[in-house]
């Protein structure tokens, strides 16, 4: 792989921007690896993401888009298998996942017993987690394990639409940025809690909580989805 830029380490020059592909995505498992952060498309906005394996590397996660700590990120995945290695998937959880991933769908989970994550990655036991409808975070996801990520903009600000926006906000706080073109925009995932045997909507976005609902009740499940 090419270097580091000079942005990348502080330079000032601002993150390495490459077309996505193969080369891309092996590119930006070594800057994870090192520690750094890179961007990534998704299939609803661009994100920035970390190795989970490195606590510092979360620290700066945080840091690149003045996101408070006690705000989690959620992680994604490659496949269902590594949220069974991480999370607790009750039949109602598995219900979900199996119709809406890949895609637009963050389930809150309990954690396994001795599965222990970042603090800044994991609530009180629990762990948000999404398996995205696009390949790039999936490879890296698959390279890395699960792959704690954010929005790619500044905390509270409007999502970047393309790559080059995304380089323009977040700077020499971003190694590299995978360009998988302009993002279509759209709403963000919705995050359903189903750490109990009655899940619940906690913030409506791609997919419609009355279609989480119906999905549930056809499966013989109850829920606390209200409207």
């Amino acid at each position: 792989m090419s270097g580091p830029t000079d942005g990348a380490m502080g330079g000032g020059v601002g993150p390495r921007i490459v077309p996505d592909g193969d080369g891309a995505r092996a590119e930006a498992v070594e800057h994870l690896r090192a520690g750094r952060i890179v961007a990534v498309p998704t299939d609803t906005v661009y994100g920035i993401a970390a190795d989970m394996a490195l606590p510092d590397a979360i620290v700066r996660l945080f840091a690149a888009k003045r996101r408070p700590p006690e705000k989690a990120v959620a992680v994604l995945l490659a496949d269902l298998e590594q949220a069974e290695a991480i999370a607790w998937l009750r039949p109602q959880a598995r219900l979900l996942g199996e119709r809406f991933w890949p895609g637009g769908l963050t389930l809150v989970l309990p954690l396994l017993r001795g599965v222990r994550l970042p603090a800044e990655l994991a609530g009180i036991g629990t762990v948000g987690v999404r398996i995205p409808d696009h390949d790039a975070p999936r490879a890296l996801a698959r390279a890395l394990g699960p792959l704690p990520t954010t929005s790619a903009n500044l905390s509270g600000a409007p999502n970047a639409a393309d790559a080059a926006e995304v380089a323009a906000t977040l700077g020499d706080a971003v190694a590299l940025v995978i360009d998988g073109g302009p993002i279509a925009g759209g709403p963000a995932s919705t995050v359903v809690d189903c750490t109990s045997d009655r899940p619940a909507v906690l913030r409506e976005g791609a997919i419609p909580g009355w279609l989480i609902a119906e999905t549930l009740e056809r499966g013989g499940h109850r829920h606390a989805i209200r409207g």
